[in-house]
């Protein structure tokens, strides 16, 4: 691979600046505090920020890439948003001497490609709607789900490793990362089989939902299978799920760096179709299925936007669970009942407040005012975890007062 000198030069430049802030006494502290909020015992509330709109955040040309090759280009950008973020947004942020780069992990996939309408209201904007076509329609179909095959591109990952050590050695370390793999089985089987389609068939047709989440369970379970088994796990993880990840629980006894396993990492899991299904449903339907990939791994994060307060106890029969998403549509005085101590209450606040035509932080003061006081009557660890920010109408600025406000009202 041929690294311009000029996007050598851009890039050590922007990695200095990264090394600098690295190396603040800050960063430690702060990891600290991620690691006693997740060991359920919290100095404070922690805040982050993730999933932004990076399309409307630049300003003064800080996001404006310069390298010309695009493995340049992947890291700039990298390097870019990390320095923008700790100087206008940084939360309970930490920034770490280390580059990830990806390692070229191969996947056949499970057989199944999206066919779907989108709808855009900004072309800039890589959210959009989606409308999916049902791909899963007879038992018949199921067959079409198949077993995915793993392996390394050793060739390419050599070359990215070499570029990447070429560019930055001496400055940050070069961490290549292997897969951190997730399980949502609803999320993807709606991209195959349509939103509306499984909330009929949880009705009309259960034995078939269970035929489909079995299948793909089964394919999940292959995969990781295969990753742990040729040692393509990853091995750095400072965040799960948009939220701090330090722990001093992982890695597991017997860690091998070379050969990472499932019990040595976080993952996560959701169901987000299932929001307005009840409890008893939600359970037959993610439980049996779930249950087996949590108990891999060391710990474990559940939930998304589907609201959780009144679903308690099925997160309670989940494997390993540390922290639990308390999406904008709970009751959160139910929620940090319901929690108490026994994991850490995951607040989404709502991006929405950051859309309106009028910006109020003193809205989004009161809002997380609410959560932080709720949690505290409850003894409840508590993390605010702002994400799925879509649109701050080319405003960047009202998300830096979303930071500013949320880390006065934690006492950071």
């Amino acid at each position: 691979m041929t690294i311009p000198a000029k996007d050598r030069t851009v890039l050590r430049d922007l990695a200095a600046q990264v090394a600098g802030i690295a190396a603040l006494p800050v960063q430690q502290e702060t990891i600290g505090l991620w690691k006693a909020l997740n060991a359920l015992r919290p100095v404070r509330p922690m805040v982050t920020i993730d999933q932004v709109c990076w399309h409307q955040m630049n300003v003064d040309d800080e996001l404006t890439l310069r390298c010309e090759a695009p493995f340049c280009q992947g890291l700039e950008q990298s390097l870019r948003r990390t320095l923008y973020a700790w100087r206008h947004m940084r939360a309970d942020m930490v920034v770490e001497p280390v580059i990830e780069v990806a390692k070229a992990v191969r996947n056949t996939g499970f057989g199944l490609g999206v066919v779907e309408e989108c709808v855009a209201l900004d072309p800039a904007n890589d959210v959009v709607s989606h409308h999916y076509g049902d791909q899963l329609r007879t038992e018949a179909d199921l067959e079409r789900i198949r077993m995915p095959e793993v392996s390394l591109d050793e060739a390419a990952t050599a070359e990215a490793e070499e570029a990447a050590h070429s560019i930055l050695d001496g400055l940050l370390k070069v961490q290549m990362q292997g897969a951190l793999p997730v399980y949502a089985p609803f999320d993807l089987i709606v991209t195959w089989h349509s939103p509306e389609a499984l909330l009929y068939d949880v009705v009309d047709r259960p034995a078939f939902v269970h035929q489909i989440v079995s299948r793909l369970t089964q394919a999940h379970l292959h995969m990781l299978d295969q990753l742990e088994a040729q040692g393509l796990l990853g091995a750095h993880q400072p965040t799960i799920h948009c939220t701090g990840a330090f722990t001093d629980e992982l890695p597991a006894p017997g860690w091998d760096p070379a050969h990472p396993r499932a019990r040595d990492l976080w993952t996560f899991g959701m169901s987000q179709i299932f929001s307005t299904v009840s409890p008893a449903m939600h359970e037959e339907f993610e439980l049996p299925y779930l249950s087996p990939w949590f108990d891999r791994f060391g710990l474990a994060y559940y939930g998304c936007c589907e609201p959780l307060d009144r679903k308690l106890p099925m997160v309670r029969k989940l494997p390993h669970v540390r922290k639990v998403s308390m999406s904008p549509w709970v009751d959160v005085e139910r929620g940090a009942r319901e929690i108490g101590r026994d994991f850490v209450f995951s607040r989404k606040p709502s991006p929405a407040f950051l859309a309106v035509d009028a910006w109020d932080p003193a809205v989004v003061e009161g809002d997380l005012r609410e959560t932080v006081e709720a949690c505290a009557r409850h003894g409840c660890p508590v993390e605010l975890i702002l994400k799925d920010i879509s649109t701050v109408r080319y405003q960047p600025q009202r998300l830096w007062e979303w930071a500013e406000t949320a880390r006065r009202v934690v006492g950071a």
